[in-house]
């Protein structure tokens, strides 16, 4: 495995060359490469570093000087970037002020040369006593644990330290990860634990030294636990669907909505009863909800742009193909049902694919609808308030590009063909903001329930239909 060193420095002139020389000597022939990456310093670092490696007992080296500084966090990115162009299997981040222990690179790669994880971490927080020894001040130790703690609460991990800055990562793990997007500034190193964790990748920590000398210090410390702070909440809000960020990864399958009441469980309430069927699930994801359909006895098509792993398994057949150019022919024709859940608000022409629904719907067929409201109170106050924005999923999904209300939904399926058999409003998606069902949460949901019941334009937080076409278009028979 090719073995990269990426130190990273800034202003490092008194400090790089005498941390490089204690790169241990027996350790420098299994590195293939160390890149040092001095982030525009307004010293002689990058000289330094051009000097260790003019040196005939020095690891191939290679010394990049940007020429705007790009930060803590950007440095690092194109440290990353850098080492998947050169081809490299594994690489630590070292610093270059010395305050972590290049001696320890062995132990730190070791792991992830015997494939037991992909990322390890030094902590200096593993050994009792062992920070206040190595001289890191009350305070920041405090703080240390302090945020260590919450973040872990946050994230449910186990870490005994978030905050070291040395790191040794799986080259083939960080590609995974879109961290290209992640913070420029000294927060990177929260958000990409962060991204680990979601993921599910495995991280290590072996205890390391604690040293405090003469470096400069460039963390603004009230800052950073701000950052730090914003960050592990911004990723649980994301993951209960509120607000968008681009470095917290987004799942391509579109989950199945448990729980009664909401629009899964509604649509499928509706098709209860209904004898063995020919069944057209358009958006059909990773086909969650047409696995429980097929489960009923009918024989389900589903049609998606994108082949999420599993759905071929969870339907009967499966189409690759893009709605918003209407149903492709191969998926069928004279369908029992169409199942339309969470589709024509994705679409840039809901009309055009409700006529193309038509077209494959057979003479008395039926089509159940979902869509949510956008006249539920939380984009009502969102905008009232002035803070419109996406968020991951829910009604404000960044990927709508269409809004409805009860009205305007009516509108359009009327003119696209269809009357209304039946219409439901759904509640809140509880189940999915607080997992579990306590005394509390059947409480919210009560309460919830009479408000939907009472007011569905305001309340209601998607409008579930049961169609049928008009009687005349039901009549219309295309020559063969």
């Amino acid at each position: 495995m090719r073995i990269g060193i990426l130190v990273v420095a800034y202003n490092a002139a008194s400090t790089l060359s005498a941390t490089l020389d204690r790169i241990p000597k027996d350790f420098r022939d299994q590195i293939a490469e160390v890149i040092v990456l001095d982030d525009a310093s307004h010293d002689d670092t990058a000289s330094h570093g051009l000097s260790w490696a003019s040196r005939v007992d020095t690891p191939a080296t290679l010394v990049v000087r940007h020429t705007k500084n790009l930060g803590y966090g950007g440095n690092q990115k194109a440290a990353y970037q850098l080492a998947m162009r050169r081809g490299l299997d594994i690489v630590v981040l070292l610093h270059g002020d010395g305050q972590y222990a290049p001696e320890l690179l062995p132990q730190m790669v070791a792991p992830l040369v015997r494939g037991e994880c992909d990322a390890v971490f030094g902590s200096r927080m593993m050994t009792t006593g062992a920070a206040r020894r190595g001289g890191m001040p009350l305070y920041k130790r405090l703080g240390n644990r302090i945020l260590t703690r919450f973040e872990n609460g946050v994230l449910g991990t186990n870490l005994t330290e978030f905050h070291s800055g040395y790191r040794a990562y799986r080259l083939a793990a960080l590609r995974e990860l879109p961290f290209e997007h992640n913070s420029d500034g000294f927060d990177f190193d929260t958000q990409i634990i962060v991204q680990l964790v979601h993921a599910g990748k495995r991280i290590v920590e072996i205890p390391i030294p604690t040293y405090y000398g003469s470096e400069i210090c460039y963390v603004n410390g009230l800052r950073y636990a701000r950052d730090v702070v914003r960050d592990v909440l911004e990723y649980r809000l994301a993951a209960k669907g509120f607000g968008v960020s681009e470095w917290i990864p987004t799942p391509d399958e579109y989950a199945f909505k448990e729980g009664d009441g909401t629009s899964h469980a509604v649509m499928l309430d509706m098709l209860a009863g209904l004898k063995p069927s020919k069944v057209l699930d358009i958006g059909c994801s990773g086909g969650l909800l047409a696995e429980r359909v097929r489960a009923a006895g009918h024989h389900v098509t589903g049609v998606d742009a994108i082949e999420v792993p599993g759905v071929v398994e969870r339907v009967n057949d499966f189409v690759r193909a893009d709605l918003s150019r209407g149903i492709p022919d191969e998926a069928g024709r004279d369908f029992d049902v169409v199942i339309a859940g969470d589709v024509i608000e994705h679409l840039p022409s809901p009309a055009h694919i409700l006529r193309e629904i038509l077209r494959v719907l057979r003479v008395g067929g039926q089509v159940v609808l979902s869509v949510p409201n956008f006249g539920h109170w939380y984009p009502r106050a969102r905008t009232a308030l002035g803070l419109f924005g996406y968020d991951r999923r829910g009604i404000l999904d960044d990927t709508h590009l269409r809004f409805f209300t009860r009205a305007t939904l009516r509108r359009l399926v009327n003119s696209c063909g269809f009357d209304v058999l039946e219409e439901r409003a759904t509640g809140l998606p509880l189940g999915v903001v607080s997992p579990g069902d306590g005394p509390a949460l059947r409480a919210v949901r009560r309460v919830d329930d009479r408000l939907v019941s009472a007011r569905p334009t305001l309340f209601g937080y998607q409008f579930v239909l049961r169609m049928t076409p008009h009687a005349e278009e039901a009549l219309v028979v295309e020559p063969s």
